[in-house]
């Protein structure tokens, strides 16, 4: 079963969570004025099932009432998607995107140059705060003493462990995207008190290890790769997370790991996945079906499930009207907003992808001259909502879009493999590295014409291959950070640092300050050095 099927069970217990965690903090053992709570919620095993697709949900509603409202404090429902908004902060502060728009934050993240009171980080960190505390909530609930005294036995407790050790999955996750974006967050586990009003912070390297930790302690209680339900974790994402986790450990903890990103990302490569034929059938509205490449996904229904963030947002961003969006799969749509710099089209052989056909952008001027003019610089046309076939997606009022977002597949743990081999890990080898890459660039090119031989496949090739392979996937900042290129005058690009020609970055960028508003409301955190 497609998980985004699954929406319509959202409804019953979507505002579940949201009230057991809005009671005041002096009257915590009260009943929730809405007189729903956890007994009657977790009273069956069904009840347990609805609570994990909330889970899943929150990473692709910003709502349970719709996309016009936010579940995150202070933030336009528009924003207010977990996507939306890590996209932003991977890709706009970086050289694969630059916006138009001119809405308070989106300059700074343009420029690389975010304050604290920026409002998209504030988002992001808020999201993945507010996903960890559902998480929580959930592990509360689901113990072995908490089901024995619900009577829940047998194969439904047995099948509420398997989603325990999701939840974990899921908590996990928001922890590394804290951990790589902010570094020191505070830090609350499901073992703390419901409404602990200021969790203590957590410092970088003790993140990196609890991430580690929770992740090989969950693994044997997921599902087989590839055996779950379309969009829920199993094994291989977790194993895909660890070799992402270690090939960035350097920068997380200070302490390189790459021979264990060989051997995570190694098991996820032996786990029966395989490549997606045709590049491009991977980002359009059907890739949930025959779909062998994909190890997670973040699922859209462009008619159960809307929101503006998501790939509703990464699709009509950009576009605009002059650029037929009937053919995206929008009819309706067109924001005009979103395009790259020159950097990432100057890696392609070409810039209309008849060599290499990873590279698929629209226009005829790459400079970005001004910022605010959407037509400055090629727009990036990867992701439509139409399916192989070019038949329309699902959509409502033709501006929400039905593609379901990877947050792992199979390439990223190729070039991961790879590498880890060229910065010295063991386990693997530069003729395995060679066989992987050259199978990502025979798809690419239809034929043997872009094979490599293993002399080119230097360090640097990788960062540059990432960005060919797995642009506008919300890698780059990452990509760039553990290159030692996104802070200094390394490499420069376009409005880094808020020229025209850009211009260095100092290496306290290379986290993200944490939000003003918390380090008000929470005496126990330090804000980041530099800011």
């Amino acid at each position: 079963m497609k998980m985004k099927n699954s929406f319509k069970m959202i409804l019953a217990s979507g505002m579940l969570l949201l009230s057991l965690n809005s009671c005041k903090k002096e009257a915590l053992n009260l009943t929730p004025t809405n007189d729903v709570t956890a007994v009657d919620v977790y009273a069956t095993p069904t009840g347990y099932k609805n609570s994990l697709v909330k889970l899943y949900a929150t990473y692709a509603l910003t709502s349970p009432q719709g996309a016009e409202s936010s579940d995150v404090g202070g933030l336009n429902s528009g924003f207010a998607d977990f996507l939306r908004l890590f996209w932003m902060t991977q890709e706009l502060t970086t050289d694969e995107a630059i916006c138009a728009w001119g809405d308070v934050g989106i300059p700074e993240l343009d420029y690389g140059m975010p304050t604290p009171d920026n409002q998209f980080l504030r988002g992001l960190y808020s999201r993945s705060i507010l996903q960890i505390t559902f998480c929580n909530e959930f592990l509360r609930e689901s113990t072995p003493e908490k089901l024995a005294s619900r009577n829940i036995t047998g194969a439904d407790a047995t099948a509420i462990t398997r989603y325990r050790a999701e939840a974990r999955f899921l908590r996990a996750f928001q922890y590394w995207v804290l951990l790589d974006a902010f570094g020191n967050p505070p830090f609350i586990t499901e073992d703390d008190a419901i409404g602990k009003v200021n969790p203590k912070q957590i410092q970088r390297g003790a993140l990196f290890t609890y991430v580690e930790s929770e992740l090989k302690a969950i693994e044997a209680d997921l599902a087989e790769p590839r055996s779950n339900e379309y969009g829920r974790a199993d094994k291989a994402a977790d194993w895909a997370l660890l070799a992402r986790l270690y090939l960035n450990a350097q920068v997380y903890s200070g302490t390189a790991k790459y021979t264990e990103a060989i051997t995570y990302s190694s098991k996820v490569i032996a786990a029966g996945y395989s490549l997606k034929a045709n590049y491009m059938d991977l980002f359009r509205a059907d890739n949930n079906v025959n779909n062998t490449e994909n190890i997670l996904t973040i699922n859209y229904d462009g008619i159960n499930g809307t929101n503006n963030g998501g790939t509703t947002y990464i699709i009509n961003a950009a576009i605009n009207a002059d650029m037929n969006p009937t053919s995206y799969g929008v009819p309706g749509g067109g924001w005009g907003g979103n395009r790259t710099r020159p950097n990432l089209p100057n890696l392609f052989p070409d810039a209309n992808g008849s060599l290499d056909k990873r590279g698929v952008f629209f226009g005829t001027k790459k400079a970005v001259d001004a910022v605010g003019e959407f037509t400055d610089g090629l727009r990036v046309t990867k992701f439509k909502n139409i399916t192989s076939s070019n038949a329309p997606g699902r959509t409502l009022n033709g501006t929400f879009a039905s593609v379901d977002f990877p947050l792992f597949r199979l390439a990223e743990q190729y070039l991961i493999y790879g590498e880890a081999v060229a910065r010295g890990g063991s386990g693997g080898t530069a003729g395995q590295a060679l066989t992987y890459v050259n199978l990502l660039r025979r798809r690419a090119y239809g034929n043997a014409s872009g094979d490599l031989v293993a002399a080119a496949l230097t360090t640097d090739f990788y960062l540059d291959e990432r960005a060919r392979e797995l642009y506008w996937e919300g890698h780059r900042r990452t990509d760039l950070i553990r290159f030692d290129k996104f802070a200094g005058s390394t490499y420069i690009w376009p409005y880094k640092g808020g020229t025209q020609a850009g211009t260095a970055l100092p290496a306290y960028r290379n986290l993200y300050p944490l939000p003003l508003a918390d380090l008000i409301a929470n005496p126990n955190l330090v804000q980041n050095t530099g800011y």
